[in-house]
Parts: structure tokens; C-alpha cells; sequence
């Protein structure tokens, strides 16, 4: 089970995540988000962060030559859309991608994640105003069981629920920002800590 901690912005907090054996950091790269960090900032951050944690930039509806300028400054592993971008746009940067779908009733995942063949994983997150970081569960039973790929969960996962979320989705890897924080953009790093303990000890048990 892999872990990414979302919507880093301070050193100490990325220091935490690391020390807490997260296996990624997420860097928000949308400008209305409280988490958003520029690259020049996110390049500070990634010097912290050592080999072999994934560094993951999220972006919305971004114009390419900012993705493009974004990756020349800061050594991202793997991109992360969750805007309302199709495959060939995804696909242009010749970088990972994730494919976030924000989960309602009436969205055929399975359509979508046929839409994106080449992704490496499908992340689904909480249908809310604006993108991601709402701190929201959505109906996991939306999910359907043969969902092509690989699928990553999010959407208000906490040290409370990710177990359950873990034993009833099944998903390669989980993603939290909100559940692990004491304000927008500020992690607190005991629930950092735990979050990834109870992640740990729900995969032993599968």
C-alpha cells in the first residue's frame, strides 16, 4: 500500500512525512488553492526529500507551457490532473500521470478510466466546490469492482476511516491532505505519523 501526504508547504511538514515513511509528497500547483506553492518554492521543498519518495504535482486546468515551466523547475516523478484534462493532453508531457475523477452519482468510471489508458492510476476523490482538499468521504460504493487500473483513493480520508477504506476499496495507494492537518496548508505531524501506522497495519491485514 503506498501512501502520499497532499499539499505540502512548509519544511517541517515535509520533513515529517518523510521521517513518517510516507512514499510520496504531493505539491499543489493551483493558484486559488490554500495549499498552492509556487515552483520556485516547491524546489526548496523537493531538496529535503530523499531518494526514492515520489514527488507528485498537481495541477487544474493548467495551460501546458506552465506544466512544462513548472517541471523544468522542480523534479517532479509524476504528474496529477484534476481538472477537466483528456488523455492527449495528459500524455504530451511524456511524464507518469494521475487521472483524478471527483466521484458523483451519474459519473461512469469505468468510462473514464478507459479514457485514460495510459495513466498510471485513476485517483477518485470527493466531488466538491472547487478541486480536492475538502476533507469529504464520497460514496465508495459508486466505486465499481472492475475498475480498470490502478486506483488510488482519496476524499477525506483520516486515521478513523482509512482502515475501512482500505478493506472495503482495495486500492493500490491512498492519498490524504485535509485528514492530516490543523489548518489549510498546515500538517499536524502526529496525525501525519498515525495516518501512515494505521495505513501500515490495514495492509498486514489484508
Amino acid at each position: 500500500m503506498r501512501i502520499k501526504i497532499c499539499g505540502l508547504t512548509r519544511e517541517a511538514d515535509v520533513d515529517a512525512a518523510v521521517a513518517a515513511s510516507a512514499d510520496a509528497i504531493g505539491l499543489v500547483f493551483y493558484p486559488p488553492s490554500p495549499r498552492y506553492v509556487t515552483p520556485q518554492r516547491a524546489a526548496e521543498l523537493v531538496r529535503r526529500i530523499p531518494p526514492f519518495v515520489d514527488v507528485v504535482g498537481l495541477f487544474v486546468n493548467e495551460s501546458p507551457e506552465v506544466v512544462r515551466a513548472t517541471c523544468d523547475a522542480v523534479p517532479i516523478n509524476v504528474l496529477q490532473f484534476h481538472g477537466d484534462e483528456d488523455a492527449a493532453y495528459c500524455r504530451q508531457f511524456s511524464r507518469p500521470y494521475l487521472r483524478a475523477a471527483r466521484v458523483r452519482p451519474g459519473l461512469d468510471l469505468l468510462e473514464f478510466a478507459r479514457s485514460f489508458p495510459d495513466a498510471r492510476g485513476v485517483l477518485l476523490d470527493a466531488f466538491v466546490e472547487g478541486y480536492g482538499g475538502g476533507g469529504h468521504v464520497f460514496d465508495w460504493t459508486l466505486i465499481p469492482p472492475d475498475l480498470p487500473g490502478f486506483l488510488v483513493l482519496s476524499g477525506g480520508l483520516t486515521v478513523t476511516n482509512v482502515a475501512e477504506a482500505i478493506e472495503r476499496v482495495h486500492p493500490v495507494a491512498v492519498d490524504v491532505s485535509s485528514g492530516v492537518e490543523m489548518s489549510k496548508g498546515i500538517k499536524d505531524h502526529s496525525k501525519i505519523a498515525a495516518f501512515v501506522a494505521a495505513v501500515r497495519k490495514a495492509d498486514e491485514s489484508i
